[in-house]
Parts: structure tokens; C-alpha cells; sequence
């Protein structure tokens, strides 16, 4: 734990000590209840949940998988960005990812909830998975040619190619289980592809908007930008890890 980032083992810290606080029921309380995200017009709705949700889990293999996907890859993204840099993008892939979800659910069951609120206090949903596919998004966004194995496959898959196959079967089980070809998982999937569309919008953002922000912040008040120098003009994200 010593080895690592500061920002990743706090994270791994703090959804572990959430995780075991969920599992003891403090003072009779269903921790998934108060911090899970719930629909935005149920009464069990609160400001905090878009966020608190991600740090909470269903069961040891939910939070097994997520935390061992964390101490993968964001270790290298937060040594590669930076601790503040690191930190406003897990976020943001966490907050696109409940926004995502509630679309859905919106999508899903509006017109049920508008007719009966009370079905409203059924849907609620919790993980980090929508901040680890975000995650998953960046590593393969650096390090597109990383070559990788995946459990039982005993050949190794560059970065990219399973960016995009894990997006592909989340699109996929989604609309099997809205089309109702495929029976309910429990999986929230479109959320998992929200975390994915937010981080892909945070890195072009940084990739190709950001300095063009700055200069026209710059030009706004009159003062001159150093921060686009020519050294961006040789940029590349496509390094060997």
C-alpha cells in the first residue's frame, strides 16, 4: 500500500472501510438506502447520493472486481496525470455514470413513476464500476498498443482492442435487458457506458480543447498565454507504457 499513489490508496482505503461499515448495518442502518443513488424524485433521494454511491458495493466479488480494477490501472494514470488531475476525472466518470443511469431509468420507468411515485423507491443502484470503466477508457487511451490478458485467455489483447470489446458487450447486455431479449442482471450496464462517455469527453477535452480555452481566457482579459508553446504542437498521448 506503501508503493502506491496517494490518491489510489485512498480510494481502495475508503471504499473498503465503507464496504465492511455497509456489511455491519451501523445503528440498524441500511447504509444502500442513504448513500446508494436512488431516482431523483423519490423521497430517498438526496444531493450527495450522485456521488456517495460509488463508494459503496452489493458483495465481496462486487467490490473484488472494482478495487482490483483500481489497483491495475490507476496507479499508472495517477503517476501519469497527477494526483488533482486524476482525482476530477474519477469523479467525473462517477457523477456521468449516475447521470447516465438516470436516464435510463427515466427512459425505462418515467411514465410507471408518474403514475405511481411510490415505484419510484424501488430503483437504486451502487458501485464504482462507472469510474472504473472510466478508468479502463484512459489506460487505453494512453496506452493503446499495452498488450493485456484476460482470465482463461491465454493471448494477449492491446489496451484499445479491449476498450472497445468490454464497451461493445456493455452496449450489448444494456439493450438486451431494455428490449428484454436478455433477462434482468441487475447489472446497471448504461451506467458502465456512461463512465466510459464522460472519461472519453474529459480526454479530448484535455486532448484538443483545453489549451483553446486557455487562450481565449487569455485574449478575453488582454494578457498574453505562455502556455501554448510549440511543445504541444509535439505531443503525443500513444507512448510506450
Amino acid at each position: 500500500m506503501r508503493r502506491l499513489p496517494t490518491i489510489t490508496r485512498n480510494l481502495l482505503l475508503l471504499n473498503i472501510i465503507v464496504f465492511f461499515l455497509s456489511s455491519l448495518r451501523p445503528f440498524g442502518v441500511d447504509l444502500d438506502q442513504v448513500l446508494g443513488l436512488h431516482y431523483w424524485t423519490a423521497d430517498s433521494f438526496h444531493w450527495w447520493q450522485p456521488v456517495t454511491y460509488m463508494f459503496m458495493h452489493a458483495g465481496f466479488d462486487h467490490i473484488f472486481f472494482n478495487m482490483f480494477a483500481v489497483l491495475m490501472f490507476a496507479p499508472v494514470l495517477e503517476r501519469e496525470w497527477g494526483e488533482k488531475k486524476f482525482i476530477i476525472y474519477y469523479l467525473i466518470c462517477g457523477l456521468g455514470a449516475a447521470l447516465a443511469q438516470e436516464l435510463v431509468w427515466m427512459g425505462m420507468f418515467g411514465r410507471e413513476i408518474a403514475a405511481y411515485p411510490y415505484l419510484a423507491e424501488q430503483l437504486v443502484t451502487i458501485g464504482a464500476s462507472g469510474a472504473v470503466f472510466g478508468i479502463l477508457l484512459a489506460f487505453g487511451w494512453l496506452f493503446p498498443e499495452v498488450r493485456m490478458f484476460i482470465l482463461f485467455i491465454p493471448i494477449p489483447i492491446r489496451a484499445r482492442i479491449l476498450v472497445i470489446g468490454y464497451a461493445i458487450i456493455e452496449l450489448m447486455a444494456g439493450l438486451g435487458t431494455i428490449t428484454g431479449i436478455t433477462s434482468a442482471d441487475h447489472v446497471a450496464h448504461f451506467a458502465h457506458l456512461g463512465g466510459m462517455v464522460f472519461g472519453l469527453l474529459v480526454l479530448l477535452y484535455w486532448r484538443y480543447g483545453e489549451q483553446k480555452v486557455k487562450a481565449f481566457w487569455h485574449r478575453l482579459r488582454g494578457t498574453d498565454d505562455d502556455s501554448t508553446d510549440d511543445r504541444w504542437k509535439d505531443y503525443h498521448y500513444q507512448r510506450k507504457l
